[in-house]
């Protein structure tokens, strides 16, 4: 059984660098060339040298085995920096490596664990939304349940988060300062201001206002309130510097974790639902395993070894739709990909879009098939053939907390409510994340 998506719209011809940056910015996945999809490495020139990686073994290269000589290019961290600043996710050498090691035991897979009550009560709530409505987007959805989740895993709570004001802002920032600006492709100096980030003020003035109060509300308490992820930036210190994090830190850092924290499981729930309502047998399969394991009550931890399926579709939309599309790195130094020089200075796409539907390394890339992800065929694929959260010392901090959510989710819905596709059909985009727009719209019959 299978079922092939909707897929972005490459370009027919090479584009100038004008034409590049137009479709950039409306669009990063449209600017990855066809070969890409078929070649291990592209290059090009464009300003700067550039190359385009969909090759397991040079993407290690890049992001473990020489991953020093590959920092995030400057374009990224610009698109980033208003919002969360040298935080962790922006941050390079030692002054990442301390902030990751502070955040780290948030992340444990025992403190993960020990948040799916929390992650089950989302799913309900979800669910008594949904009754009764007939027809739904599920992006607006999804994100209004994995909000309150991230809140109490960074904050023990959204006491000082209107969520859809939050919302608006994020959704804001993605279309001003999060997307591609027309000067990079001119090369125009990184000093310069680009206009988004004017644009984007005070969208991020209303984030971090949000967060601020959070904190403050912390400080005044004058004692840990909960073992969160506040609690451990509050008390975090650099080893070797003995430096803690000053209010920007923590600002920023708190900003980069609620959006990460629940955009990326969001949007794998609505892909997910998106693909399943358009192949009802796999639907009917992943119900069919819900509803024999959970006998009508909403799923918890305990429950997802028994539901394979579901965490196989789960990964299927997540091969099909990666929550980031394409990275930047910049070569520091001379280096060889794919048996191809890469010069001091050279671009270096990741596009993890064309590695995830590339024709070398998947039979029929462009089908919805979670039978790719069962335990026999998860065992045969290279480990940089598949990088829904990246690889390496950068991997993602949360990926197993997004996954766990998702995985509770999804089994919840997918008891008590049969999908089926409506209009508009979604279309996906990238700006910071690869977004459905206008969105998942399905509509939806309760089955209890």
């Amino acid at each position: 059984m299978s079922f092939m998506p909707v897929d972005v719209r490459l370009a027919e011809r090479p584009l100038s660098r004008i034409e590049t940056a137009f479709v950039a910015r409306r669009n990063a996945l449209e600017i990855i060339p066809p070969l890409a999809f078929r070649q291990p490495i592209v290059s090009g020139e464009m300003l700067l040298r550039w190359h385009m990686l969909a090759d397991p073994g040079g993407l290690k290269r890049v992001l473990l085995d020489n991953v020093k000589n590959y920092p995030k290019s400057e374009i990224m961290r610009r698109m980033l920096r208003p919002a969360i600043g040298e935080s962790l996710f922006n941050a390079e050498g030692a002054q990442w490596k301390w902030q990751r090691q502070a955040v780290a035991p948030v992340f444990t897979h025992r403190n993960v664990v020990a948040l799916a009550p929390a992650m089950s009560a989302t799913a309900e709530r979800a669910c008594k939304r949904l009754a009764g409505t007939g027809r739904v987007e599920l992006v607006r959805e999804m994100l209004t349940a994995t909000f309150d989740v991230i809140c109490d895993v960074a904050l023990s709570g959204r006491d000082h988060f209107d969520g859809r004001t939050f919302a608006a802002a994020i959704t804001r920032y993605f279309q001003t300062a999060g997307r591609a600006s027309l000067l990079d492709f001119l090369g125009v100096p990184n000093w310069f201001p680009r206009p988004g980030e004017w644009l984007a003020r005070s969208c991020v003035r209303t984030m971090h206002a949000m967060v601020a109060k959070a904190i403050e509300a912390r400080r005044r308490e004058g004692k840990a309130r909960a073992d969160d992820l506040l609690d451990r930036m509050l008390a975090a210190e650099d080893p070797e510097t003995g430096r803690r994090m000053n209010e920007d830190d923590l600002v920023r850092n708190m900003q980069f974790f609620i959006v990460a924290g629940h955009e990326t499981t969001a949007l794998a729930i609505s892909w997910a639902l998106y693909l399943l309502a358009n192949m009802p047998e796999a639907q009917e399969r992943a119900r069919a395993e819900a509803v024999v394991r959970l006998d009508g009550r909403v799923a918890g931890a305990e429950d997802l070894d028994a539901m394979p399926f579901i965490g196989q579709v789960l990964e299927e939309a997540m091969r099909l739709y990666p929550p980031v599309g394409l990275i930047a790195r910049t070569a520091l130094e001379h280096d060889e990909l794919c048996g191809r020089p890469v010069g001091r200075g050279d671009l270096v796409f990741l596009p993890i879009w064309a590695l995830h539907r590339h024709e070398m390394w998947w039979d029929a890339p462009k089908d919805f098939d979670p039978e790719r992800f069962s335990p026999t065929n998860r065992a045969r694929l290279d480990k940089y053939q598949y990088l829904p959260f990246g690889a390496g010392p950068r991997v993602c901090i949360g990926a197993d907390f997004a996954m766990m959510q998702a995985r509770i989710v999804l089994a919840t819905l997918l008891q008590r409510f049969r999908f089926a596709p409506d209009k508009p059909a979604p279309y996906p985009i990238m700006t910071m994340t690869v977004r459905p727009e206008p969105g998942v719209f399905l509509s939806l019959k309760a089955l209890h």
